[in-house]
This record gives structure tokens, sequence and C-alpha cells, in this order.
């Protein structure tokens, strides 16, 4: 259905329909604009968003946990759906938005430029119709000023009393006025022909063309409306398999989480080597007194017997975790400050240090294989530049060279100085489990004590031990052991006899696991001495047992203290 024959006359509407079709345009314009920005703004919101649950620790301090691991690549996926969600705002930037924008100044200006040849053509057959108009005005005119010349030559012409020259002069001017109306007759009726010629080119030749082409125009714009529509789905449908791949790695990541391997880890993390606390020994303190026959006489029967048999008093929980009183304990300014920890790694219990020791020997050799293979690569080159002197100048990588072999050599000496460490805590860790066989056998040894790492001394000749004079603020020689590398697991393997009685010089609070909180001048009993370490093993009255700062106690071994 074309315009130009079915609206030949609404030239006003169709000026006020395009110029709809162009807003329309716009809006739609702005719809995608304000569609795309919440793209962009979701995108940007979900990158955040990871970026704050991400870990911020070193490499070393990651968690190795499924559900931790399996939750960063959560995140990991949900950082590349922020990326699909990116792209599809900028696919509607620019193959909608801005597609839209640059139509819609195209259309402004076709419009404007149709309209305008419709108005000039308007505005000729207006023209035209005004000389035709003003042709006919004066035909009339013409006419009644003939009429009128007509009536007075009629007069005068019947009237006796007019002279000749009056009737003759009214006759003339009734030939000049007659003669003027033909020709104006003639006038109108060329005008009148040439405005019905010009208005039938005009409503069926150029409105119709001009009608044609805004209808065009329209029509375009529709379609381009329908195109950018299309454009605007697939915008969305281009990422579906891409996020679809992204949701399928969350759920893959969800399956990954292994409750028996976080527990595992969680065993293989924190264990100590330490075999559980066995059953304390009776210790007779009477053994000195004065016996008599009547109502003197002490009971020999051990206290641990009276307890099962049900007499009052029980035995203190040597087992109660050490967790309520160091790891809840709140500082005033945050956290308790984390103390500097050893090369050697000697502060952690021995099969913590053991894998310490053990992954550092791996990565130091994965450092020397890197260094063996430039070491390699440089030979090679050098041999190379040897063959070919036009290549290069061999001198040149000796340096390189030189610097690859001593790194070599520094590696070399790392790794064999942390085996060392390593073969000393296996050794222990040996001798202890011959010593807890013996100790199946054997419950109680008549003589030795254990020290830190687990192994036994027979040295029974030292009777007393003058304490050392100390300064009044404690000592740092001995750093204590990290809070965050020590476990919970620091326990010690069987019931050690008490050697000798200590005074506390100064107030320690124990904040790591395996060490023992003492206030200052409190009396311990001493069940294992200082083996150079720095920590001395002490137990209080109630039975519970740690590891206290050798300086920080005034330390008296018992005469021949093999323990009751």
């Amino acid at each position: 259905m074309s315009w130009g024959t079915e609206l030949w006359d609404q030239f006003d509407n169709l000026d006020k329909h395009t110029q709809w079709g162009i807003d329309f345009v716009e809006r739609y314009a702005k719809f995608v604009k304000e569609r795309l920005d919440i793209e962009q703004n979701y995108a940007k919101q979900l990158r955040n968003l990871v970026k704050k649950y991400c870990p911020k620790r070193s490499k070393d301090e990651e968690p190795r946990f499924t559900s931790c691991l399996s939750f960063y690549s959560l995140l990991n996926e949900l950082n590349d759906y922020a990326g699909q969600r990116e792209v599809v705002a900028e696919e509607m930037a620019h193959r909608v938005y801005g597609e839209l924008m640059r139509y819609s100044q195209d259309l402004k200006a076709e419009r404007k430029h149709h309209l305008q040849e419709g108005r000039k053509a308007q505005q000729y057959l207006d023209h035209c119709w005004k000389q035709m108009d003003n042709s006919k005005r004066k035909f009339e005119r013409e006419c009644k000023e003939a009429e009128k010349s007509q009536i007075t030559f009629d007069r005068l012409d019947n009237d006796i009393n007019a002279t000749k020259s009056e009737v003759e002069k009214a006759k003339a001017q009734f030939y000049l006025r007659t003669h003027m109306a033909d020709e104006s007759k003639n006038e109108y009726a060329a005008q009148l022909q040439n405005f019905n010629a010009e208005q039938w080119k005009h409503f069926n030749n150029a409105i119709p063309h001009i009608f044609k082409n805004l209808q065009d125009m329209d029509e375009r714009r529709t379609v381009k409306l329908g195109e950018t529509y299309r454009s605007f789905a697939e915008a969305e449908r281009r990422v579906i398999p891409i996020v679809s791949k992204c949701l399928e790695g969350m759920v893959s990541a969800a399956k990954a989480v292994d409750e028996r391997r976080d527990s595992g880890i969680v065993v293989e993390s924190f264990k100590s080597g330490f075999d559980p606390p066995g059953d304390f020994p009776f210790e007779d303190f009477s053994q000195n007194l004065s016996r008599t026959g009547s109502d003197g006489t002490i009971s020999n029967t051990p206290k641990g017997d009276k307890d099962r048999d049900g007499a009052p008093g029980s035995r203190p929980d040597l087992k109660q975790h050490p967790m309520s009183r160091t790891k809840n304990k709140l500082w005033l300014f945050g956290k308790k400050p984390k103390a500097p920890s050893l090369e050697d790694f000697s502060h952690l219990p021995p099969e913590q240090r053991r894998k310490r020791l053990q992954a550092r020997i791996d990565e130091l050799n994965k450092e020397l294989q890197k260094e063996m293979d430039q070491r390699d690569a440089l030979n090679k080159m050098k041999d190379v530049y040897e063959k070919n002197p036009q290549m290069g100048d061999p001198g040149s990588l000796q340096p390189k060279i030189s610097e690859t072999i001593c790194n070599m050599e520094k590696l070399r000496s790392e790794i064999h100085k942390n085996e060392t460490w390593l073969s000393e805590v296996e050794g222990k860790q040996s001798s202890r489990g011959d010593r807890r066989h013996s100790a199946d056998n054997h419950h109680h040894a008549p003589q030795g004590r254990e020290s830190p790492e687990g192994s036994y001394t027979d040295d029974t000749s030292q009777e007393h031990h003058t304490p050392h004079h100390r300064p009044k603020s404690p000592p740092s020689a001995h750093p204590n052991p990290d809070p965050h590398e020590f476990d919970d697991e620091f326990d010690d393997d069987d019931p050690l006899p008490v050697i000798g009685h200590c005074k506390a010089l100064y107030g320690f609070d124990g904040q790591n696991e395996g060490t023992l909180v003492m206030a200052e001048d409190e009396v311990l009993y001493i069940i294992e001495e200082d083996k150079g370490d720095g920590w001395t093993r002490a137990r209080k009255q109630s039975g519970e047992e740690g590891y206290v700062p050798t300086s920080y106690v005034d330390i008296t071994l018992e005469k021949n203290s093999k323990g009751s």
C-alpha cells in the first residue's frame, strides 16, 4: 500500500509520523544504553566481589583443603562469568547502541531532505494558484468595468440631449473596456490551464514520489529496529556456551569437595609426632617420715588406686586441651605479636619440623635443577659461539656461567644443611620409636629424663643446679615459638618422673601450644632438663605439663632423682 496514492493529502500527519519514528529509535537506543550500563556495573561488582574474597596470602600459606580450593575455583569461574557480562555490554554498545545512534542521525538528515522537497513542491503549487487567482480577479474586474462602460454608452446613445462627442467618447471607452476584458479573459484562461497542469503534476508525480521516499525511509527504520532487537538477543546468546561452562565449572568445584581428604590434611598439617601421655606413677613423699606401729602408719597404697576404688578426690585431666587458655586470649590492640621463626624450624614439633624441612629441600632441588638447566644451555651456546665466532663472543657468556655455578654451589650447600637437619629429626623420631617399644616392656625407667625431642639421657651425676644470674627483664636469646606454627597436639609420650623443682623468676603467659603458663614465684616440678634449646619441661601441682623458658626459672635438681 502506497503512501503517495492513499495519503496524498496527509503531508502534515506524515511529517509527525516520521518524527515519532525517529524519536522511538532514540528512545530504544537510550534503553539499550541503560541496559549495557547495568551489565557493566554488574560485571564490575562481580569482579570486586571476587577480588575481595580471593586469598591474599603467599603461596606457602595457601590452604590445601578441598573446600577452600573448590571455593577459589568457584571464584575463578565467577570472575570468568563477569568477563562474559562485560562481553555482553561491549556487544550491545557496538552492535546495537552505536548502530542505532548512527542510524538515527542518518534518518534525521534523510527526513529533512524529503520534507524540504515536499514543501518546495507545495510552495510552487501555491504560487501557481496565486497567479491563476490574480488573473481571475483581474478578468472579473475588467468584465465589470466593461459592463459599466456599456451601460454608460447605451444611456448616452439614447439621450437626445447628449452631444455627438459625448456619445463617441462613451463608445470608445466601451470598446476599450471590452478589449481589456477579452485580454484578461485570455490571461485567466492561460493561468488556469497552467495551474491545473501543475496541480496534476503535484498530486500525481511530485507528492507520490516524495511520500514514497518517506515510506521507504520509515520501512527501513522498522527493519533496522527488528535487526537491532535480534542483535540485542544475540549478544546474550553468544555468551551462553561460555557461561554454561562457567556454571559447569562451579558444579565441578562443588563435586570436588572431599571431607575425608580434608580430614587427612588436618592430620598431616598438625600431627606433632608425639605419643599421648601414659599413666602417672605414684610419687611417695612419705618415705622419709618416721613410722610407728600404731595410728602413725602411712598406707603405701597408691593414690591412683584409691581414686579408682572410689576414694575421694579425682586425678586431674592431663589431656585437657590448652586451646581454651591460649588461643582465646585477647590482646589490647588486636592480634598478639608473631614471634620470628627459626631457620631450622627447631621451634616446631618433630613431625611438623620434618615436613617443613622436606618441603624446603624439594623447593631447593627445583631451583638447583633450573640453575643446572641454565648452565647446560649456556655451555651449549658457548660451544656454538666457539664453532661459529661470527654468531657471538664465547667470552661474553663466561660471567653468566660463573654466576650460575656459584648459585648452584650455594643451593647445594643449603640442601646439604637442610638434609642434615632432616636426618637429625628422623634420627630422633626413630630413637623415640625404639624407646616407646622398650617402655611397653618396662613401664617406668628407673633413671633418665626425656628431652623435648623425645630422646633419653642417663646423666645423673648432676645433683644440684645453681641458677645463673639473670636480668630482671625476660631474655630474648630464645624467642617464643611461633603461635601460628606450633600445633595443638604437642603432648608428651609417657608420664615422666620428677627430677627436681624450680621457682619462677618471671611470669610466662604460655601463649604457644605446648608451653605452660606460670606466675612469678610459682613453684613447679621439673620432669625434663634443658637439652640446649632453651626450654625446660615442668609440671604444675595440678598435673598440667608443658615447657617453660629455662632462663625464666631457678632450678634445683634432687639428689639421685629417680621418681617414686
